[in-house]
């Protein structure tokens, strides 16, 4: 089971954007990255195309290692580590500080 999913509030721990919180967009398991709503933003030159007639330079979000991000504390609202624990025969994602479920 994965320790981060899809739609996690999660908290930069490093980098250009360290503090800054948002959700996560994608994850790439096997070049261990994810995207996160609002960091790491960066520039790109776009050539007109049928879907966008005027090209020019577009802001996008560029993905950052996940070793670099860590899951929000659903209590506390803190950056937490992820422990994975089986409750009635299904594993189910804990906070470790406040050892609450994460839903």
């Amino acid at each position: 089971m994965q320790k981060l999913k899809v739609n996690d509030t999660v908290q930069v721990l490093a980098g250009k954007d360290k503090g800054k919180t948002g959700k996560v967009k994608t994850i790439n398991f096997k070049t261990n990255r994810v995207v996160v709503e609002g960091v790491n933003m960066v520039k790109k030159a776009i050539r007109p195309n049928q879907a966008n007639q005027q090209g020019g330079i577009v802001d996008m979000e560029k993905a950052i290692h996940i070793s670099n991000v860590a899951l929000l504390d659903p209590k506390s609202g803190k950056p937490s580590r992820v422990a994975v624990k089986k409750i009635n025969g299904k594993n189910v994602r804990i906070a470790s500080k406040s050892k609450s479920e994460i839903k």
